[in-house]
């Protein structure tokens, strides 16, 4: 019976020390930031990290007897890059959490290899952000009317005015994509894994955060939420495959749905863009206002829109083909495995005519 090795804890600011600890390292800074509120010379710029900003109060009339009720819209600004700062620290801690207290331990009972170890981990992060993300996107979709009224997507351009819950929803969308970033170094991605979550996290935050800036919040929600419906669904077909590869039905579903969003994707865009937006009576370029409604910007956000569209398409066909060729490589092995049955009836392993045969040929000589 060997002694067991006690493990050496990694030297202090090395690289294997920061992946480690960096959830209690962000915590640190997070709290620091909280510690502001409690002291009135930093409580200014505490609050300007923790708070959404750019408050905007207008009165509603209502009825001539009944006095006008204020409501409380927000617009963007320089100071959302704070906001953006802290709930990235904020989604650093919860991913830690997440992946501490529940996927490493199912992690431990499934076995999975290295590559598929990682994808769980993936797909795990992922499906837990897009179930909360989808929830509170649906909510906001029925308070807001969005849905019911489609004209509302491009009516009233420029929409500078946000309620609380959508700004808060993109500073929690922005802030959440930027810390992925930093997560695949702390998660210790593969190498040959970066390239492809580099590629859709950088066109999250280039999209999101373009209708976030272009003042199209509105029509940004309502992509945004069927999307994330079928990327939830992805990943969560993925997850029962990986705890038992019978489970396949899933991804049936999610590559008709996949497809169906696509179309309904490019829809809604031709539809704003070149029907809605190129009709409405407050055309021109204004940063001041915060009015984009050009003929240049609206075909950038459309061809914007129309290529990664087709990239997905592209990436999904690829997908499907690699599966239907990995099915038919596994169909074929078993035919091949399974042996034939044309042998005669008096034929077995000790050769043709049997032990019986032998014997008899043996006495007649």
């Amino acid at each position: 019976m060997g002694f067991r090795k006690k493990s050496k804890s990694p030297p202090v600011l090395s690289h294997e020390f920061v992946i480690q600890n960096h959830a209690d390292m962000v915590s640190c800074v997070a709290m620091i930031v909280l510690l502001g509120l409690m002291f009135e010379v930093t409580a200014k710029y505490a609050i300007m990290f923790i708070t959404v900003q750019y408050n905007v109060t207008q009165t509603l009339d209502t009825d001539a007897e009944d006095k006008p009720e204020p409501f409380s819209y927000y617009k963007y600004g320089p100071k959302d890059m704070a906001t953006v700062f802290f709930y990235l620290l904020i989604a650093i801690i919860l991913h830690a959490l997440i992946q501490e207290y529940i996927l490493d331990k199912i992690n431990r009972r499934l076995h999975l290899s290295k590559t598929k170890h990682s994808k769980f981990n993936e797909s795990g992060q992922l499906a837990t952000f897009y179930s909360f993300s989808f929830i509170w996107g649906c909510s906001i979709l029925t308070n807001e009317e969005f849905v019911t009224n489609p004209t509302f997507l491009w009516e009233g351009y420029p929409h500078i005015h946000m309620a609380f819950q959508v700004k808060f929803f993109y500073i929690c969308q922005i802030a959440y994509w930027f810390h992925a970033l930093p997560e695949l170094y702390f998660q210790k991605v593969r190498k040959e894994d970066v390239p492809r979550q580099l590629y859709y996290i950088c066109l999250y935050i280039f999209h999101i955060t373009g209708a976030y800036v272009l003042n199209l919040h509105r029509l940004g929600l309502v992509l945004l939420v069927p999307h994330y419906l079928v990327e939830l669904l992805f990943h969560a077909s993925r997850l029962f495959y990986f705890s038992d590869e019978n489970k396949q039905k899933g991804f049936t579903l999610w590559a008709l749905l996949f497809v169906i969003t696509r179309l309904l994707t490019l829809t809604v865009s031709v539809l704003t863009f070149g029907f809605g937006l190129s009709r409405t009576d407050n055309q021109g370029f204004s940063l001041a206002e915060g009015n984009f409604n050009v003929l240049t910007v609206r075909m950038t956000c459309l061809s914007a829109i129309c290529l990664t569209q087709a990239w997905m398409m592209w990436k999904f066909i690829n997908f499907q083909l690699k599966k239907w060729r990995e099915q038919s490589q596994i169909q074929a092995s078993k035919k091949k495995a399974v042996s034939p049955k044309s042998r005669p009836k008096n034929q077995n392993l000790y050769g043709s005519g049997g032990r019986k045969g032998t014997e008899a040929r043996r006495e007649k000589n």
